[in-house]
């Protein structure tokens, strides 16, 4: 789950990691009083979506504006706001179609010396949480590590520890971080570590971390996600979750218990397995195919479960044909079989069908596919899948 980034900020406040004054604005008079209540001088107007890039995005409706300007007074903050509300907004994170702005974020200015790029994710091959730094802050830090990977420095850390004082000297040394900001950078980086942990997070971000002309260190972003998995532990994140935000069919999917991403291709993907399901895209674009959707129906899918599936990938107006690949193991191929008529009577399909069975009862499995009155493409195995699919969808 991803949040906005100024109830990212709210969280990194509760944990004491310091952020500017700042108030959220739903409308052009909100963002005016809000200029005013922060004490007027200087303030940012930034728009509130689930993506990065906005500095350099632009509003399809106002091209020359940014998701991101300095203010100078209420009314600059009113007709700022007023180009930006209920407009589209596109970076490069959001692909052509943009994210709607609902809310701005007016935020006090402040004395920039530097800028930095502090970000923390799971490094699943250390096993252990790893707390990313760079001087490069403000740009894409992708950029970076495409570009200069010997500026992007990294500590890994306990999570029952935390991250320790040492490290956090050894990272400032490299950033060249001295005085006073070294016991700011202290604070910072050993309190945002541990909300981290604290809040089962999988990515918080800080683009850009600034160091102020008097050695703070202060967050000017906050971009966090949190593992979907934990989210049982965390009920009070729940209210957080702004559905607008995200793609329809893939609530409706996790609602369902299904694993589902939208992708932009025209194959359409139902697979068993989170593994088995990215060899799946994997091959359909060795074989010249784009696929529509990560899905994963998971090892206990039932019959409504798989209709359900079917109903998701088949309303994407893109998908031109659908690949099924199944390799039953706790699923029954008789199942998952069973299913697909099933859904041929409730759902139909106007598109190709191609169909991979293998594993337990996958004879039987394919002797109810070859009964039934479906039109349905057989496949062998994953390549005559791919090959059958990306065929059928060119003829």
């Amino acid at each position: 789950m991803k949040i906005h980034e100024y109830q990212g900020k709210a969280l990194f406040a509760d944990y004491g990691v310091a952020v500017l004054k700042h108030a959220v604005a739903g409308t052009p008079e909100d963002a005016a009083q809000a200029f005013h209540n922060l004490g007027g001088g200087l303030a940012v107007v930034k728009a509130q979506i689930h993506a990065g890039g906005r500095g350099k995005g632009t509003f399809i409706e106002h091209p020359e504006q940014r998701g991101v300007q300095l203010v100078r007074s209420a009314d600059e903050a009113q007709q700022v706001a007023a180009r930006m509300l209920g407009k589209t907004l596109v970076t490069i994170q959001t692909g052509p179609q943009g994210k709607k702005v609902n809310q701005v974020l007016v935020e006090s200015g402040c004395n920039i010396a530097r800028e930095f790029y502090l970000g923390i994710v799971l490094d699943r091959a250390a096993a252990k949480p790893v707390l990313m730094c760079s001087s490069e802050g403000g740009v894409e830090i992708e950029k970076v590590a495409a570009e200069t990977p010997e500026k992007i420095f990294k500590e890994h850390f306990d999570p029952a520890q935390g991250l320790e004082a040492f490290q956090v000297r050894k990272l400032c040394q490299k950033l060249g971080v001295t005085g006073v900001a070294v016991r700011a950078a202290e604070q910072f980086m050993k309190q945002l570590c541990r909300l981290f942990v604290d809040l089962d997070c999988s990515l918080v971000e800080v683009n850009p971390l600034v160091l102020t002309g008097d050695g703070q260190l202060i967050a000017l972003d906050a971009k966090m996600t949190f593992d979907d998995n934990a989210a049982f532990r965390h009920p009070e994140l729940a209210e957080l979750r702004d559905l607008s935000e995200e793609n329809e069919a893939e609530i409706r999917a996790s609602k369902t218990g299904l694993s589902y991403v939208k992708l932009d291709g025209n194959i359409g993907c139902l697979v068993n397995g989170a593994g088995l399901a990215m060899s799946t895209m994997d091959i359909i674009k060795l074989h010249g195919g784009e696929p529509a959707n990560f899905l994963d129906v998971g090892g206990g899918a039932n019959t409504e479960q798989v209709t359900e599936a079917f109903r998701i990938i088949l309303s994407d107006p893109n998908v031109r044909a659908v690949l099924v690949n199944i390799f039953g193991g706790i699923m029954k191929c008789t199942t998952i079989a069973e299913a697909i008529v099933s859904a041929a009577k409730t759902v139909g399909f106007q598109v190709p069908l191609v169909v991979r069975l293998e594993g337990t009862e996958v004879e039987e499995g394919r002797r109810i596919l070859e009964s039934a009155d479906v039109k349905i493409i057989p496949a062998l195995d994953l390549t005559d899948a791919a090959q059958k699919v990306v065929a059928a969808l060119q003829g």
